[in-house]
């Protein structure tokens, strides 16, 4: 199976190649913004490649002195922000044209050559040399691992400049045996929430109360700096959302690498989300944050897990906080507050621990009856839960898993 990774390597530039650089990545973007303009020019927003290629790249070419593949690398990322926003008009939302603000540039095997501690770049002007900035590498880091591995193949590279400083993701690839798959696999149901980042169906909760925190603290600090209205505040405000983005992604990685590794402790073949494509929807007291926050821990999560064999889906997440995972009542009223009592048969427990565990019971009951590899159970934290929704508890009758939530 192919394995993918990005390592973010901070680059020790010379004045004279971080002006290059920049001219490079300046002339990059407006290259991307002429090619989405262009596609938007007629009665509908043209996708193409191949048709984008013959109306831009001459035009293009004499407009900058990008080098051709960073001509065909602008063109390929306007078109991929095309198609995300054709897709979500195409789901009934608003949103405007894509434009490219953000300071970064594409780089392939053609125009960025690798070396143990440098790399060569393409740039208006001819090539620069930029030396990697390391850590310790006598430590377990992502540069001794792939950067630095002839088992990992660099197959790209994408160029960031954020506080003055120049960074490069390098794109790497590697092909590995594929795991065992965990036998008689089951489900691990995995709720999203405001209050509660994540809880699992096996009653783990990961709290959003340090997320929450610094999400306050982060708008505040903005909110000081816009009205100064200075350069001086406007550079600030860009800092301190590099800064929230650097804290939240180490968060996330942490609760994404206790995920996965609840699911190889309990022999889970998949990880089930709720669907993430209308969350906001879902959710109505979800800020973007949150939303942004939930689909990257989701993109975490599917790439280390599949590290382990085990297969990361999404299900439609309709209703499960309302129906009681124990007798498969759904009503409004089952919900009060952060607690999950059923109107029917009494069960009660905290509602997002209700809902991770019918998440996974949903993707049970898709998969069940597949051709080989369908999990047999939801996993819970003592036992399984079926298809049918009932438990099988070791030395426990039916009843002895319903108080057993560690959120609670």
């Amino acid at each position: 199976m192919e394995i993918r990774r990005t390592v973010p390597v901070k680059l020790d530039v010379s004045d004279s190649d971080a002006n290059l650089l920049s001219e490079t990545i300046d002339e990059f973007l407006w290259a991307a913004n002429y090619v989405v303009g262009v596609a938007s020019e007629g009665d509908w927003v043209e996708t193409r490649a191949s048709q984008l290629q013959s109306l831009t790249y001459d035009d293009v070419r004499d407009a900058t002195r990008l080098h051709s593949n960073h001509v065909q690398s602008a063109r390929n990322q306007a078109v991929k922000s095309l198609k995300s926003v054709i897709a979500t008009w195409k789901r009934g939302e608003k949103v405007s044209l894509p434009t490219f603000t953000s300071r970064f540039c594409e780089y392939n095997h053609r125009n960025v050559t690798f070396y143990d501690d440098h790399a060569t770049l393409s740039t208006v002007d001819g090539r620069v040399a930029v030396n990697y900035v390391l850590p310790d590498e006598t430590r377990h880091t992502p540069h001794a691992e792939y950067l630095h591995s002839d088992g990992w193949e660099k197959t790209g590279a994408t160029l960031h400049r954020r506080n003055g400083s120049f960074y490069l993701h390098i794109r790497t690839k590697a092909d590995v045996d594929a795991p065992d798959l965990p036998e008689n696999g089951t489900v691990l149901g995995v709720d999203l929430g405001v209050k509660n980042i994540a809880v699992t169906s096996t009653g783990t909760f990961w709290t959003a109360n340090e997320f929450n925190h610094w999400r306050r603290e982060y708008e505040k600090r903005r909110g000081s700096l816009q009205q100064c209205g200075t350069r001086w505040a406007h550079e600030n405000v860009q800092s301190v959302g590099q800064s929230e983005t650097g804290r939240f992604e180490q968060y996330l990685h942490r609760v994404a690498n206790e995920l996965v590794t609840e699911a190889i402790d309990y022999g889970c073949s998949y990880i089930a989300f709720e669907n993430l494509t209308h969350i906001r929807e879902n959710i109505p007291e979800a800020t973007w944050q949150h939303v942004w926050a939930f689909r990257r821990l989701y993109g975490y999560v599917e790439y280390k897990a599949a590290k382990h064999g085990i297969t990361t889906t999404q299900v439609n997440p309709r209703n499960t906080s309302r129906r009681c995972s124990s007798c498969g009542f759904t009503h409004e009223d089952n919900l009060s507050n952060d607690t999950m009592c059923c109107q029917k048969c009494g069960y009660r427990n905290h509602r997002d621990y209700n809902a991770a565990k019918n998440i996974g019971l949903k993707l049970l009951r898709n998969q069940t009856g597949a051709e080989g590899g369908a999990p047999v159970g939801v996993r819970l934290n003592s036992g399984m839960l079926n298809a049918n929704g009932l438990t099988s508890v070791p030395g426990l009758g039916r009843a002895g898993v319903h108080a057993e939530c560690h959120g609670l």
